[in-house]
């Protein structure tokens, strides 16, 4: 019998990567997108892929009571991911009721395990490498709604029997990422020779490429273990400013960098690095991918794009 896992959030670049590690593994995919997405028709075409529109407060809703047996959830589907959408109250308290609707889905289909995706911001700002418990005093609207989700589907998982996996990602880049990243931005400006404008670029920061997230998530839906929350990234931590060199480097970006010529956003986290010993220890994850390879598949996955 194969494996039979359920993505929420499946067109960004972690959602995307997971359904590619899914098919990889012979694995049948229920991913569920919403349905004005204009970035539905990326799905994977495969007799594992079965697409589900239905959006986030319809989550509690859905009718799915014919399909059981599915065994993993991955619920990557969040709103006010960015801007001033970060800070809406409204948004980011409704983001961890759809937490909760989403355990309830994935109690409804079966599953035994849910993976729910947390993200650094629930740390705030600190200093030196974040750790699983390292202490979380979030910010932001979005870090504190994050914080929360985890904490509460992880009670919900517990009393339907389910067990519980928080992921808190660092940063990921690489196909499908969001236009406006700032590894996407970087690549795509220095591809065409267009002035680029960064801060002084002094962050040490951790960039990790989507398959190698991909990688991880499965592993923690099968190894990880019940009740914890894992930090991923690459566990590297390297200032900003040299990520910047090596994408001029390899797009053969013909001007100056215009680094140091945006002031730094207030708040500013200037040190963002994962320690991995528990996740490695947990589930064997090692990233595969160096930022330079992770760059030159973004680049060509972006130039294959821009011909269709």
């Amino acid at each position: 019998m194969s494996e039979r896992v359920v993505i929420t959030g499946p067109t960004g670049t972690v959602g995307m990567a997971l359904i590619r590690k899914c098919i990889e593994e012979k694995a049948e995919v229920l991913v569920i997108c919403h349905p004005d997405s204009p970035r539905n028709h990326i799905i994977p075409k495969s007799p594992l892929v079965t697409v589900l529109e239905a959006d986030l407060q319809a989550l509690g809703k859905i009718d799915y009571a014919a399909e059981t047996g599915y065994n993993i959830f991955y619920h990557l589907a969040w709103t006010g991911t960015c801007g001033e959408g970060r800070n809406d109250t409204s948004i980011q308290a409704a983001n961890i009721r759809y937490t909760l609707d989403a355990v309830d889905l994935a109690a409804r289909l079966g599953c035994h395990t849910f993976v729910g995706a947390g993200s650094q911001a629930e740390y705030g700002r600190v200093e030196g490498v974040l750790k699983p418990d390292t202490p979380a005093f979030p910010e932001t609207g979005y870090g504190i709604a994050k914080l929360c989700a985890g904490q509460m589907s992880r009670l919900l998982c517990g009393q339907k029997g389910m067990r519980h996996i928080w992921a808190r990602i660092l940063s990921v880049y690489g196909p499908y990422d969001r236009s406006d990243s700032m590894v996407s931005q970087c690549i795509f400006h220095m591809l065409h020779n267009e002035p680029t404008a960064f801060t002084p670029a002094e962050q040490i920061w951790d960039f990790l490429y989507c398959d190698d997230a991909a990688d991880a998530l499965w592993l923690l839906g099968h190894k990880g273990q019940n009740g914890k929350a894992y930090c991923l990234g690459s566990g590297q931590g390297v200032p900003l400013k040299r990520y910047i060199e090596q994408i001029k480097e390899i797009t053969r970006y013909r001007m100056m960098p215009g680094i140091g010529s945006v002031p730094y956003a207030k708040g500013q986290v200037m040190e963002l690095c994962a320690d991995l010993a528990e996740l490695t220890a947990d589930t064997g994850f090692v990233p595969r991918t160096d930022f330079e390879t992770g760059v030159r598949k973004t680049i060509e996955w972006m130039k294959q794009n821009e011909k269709n």
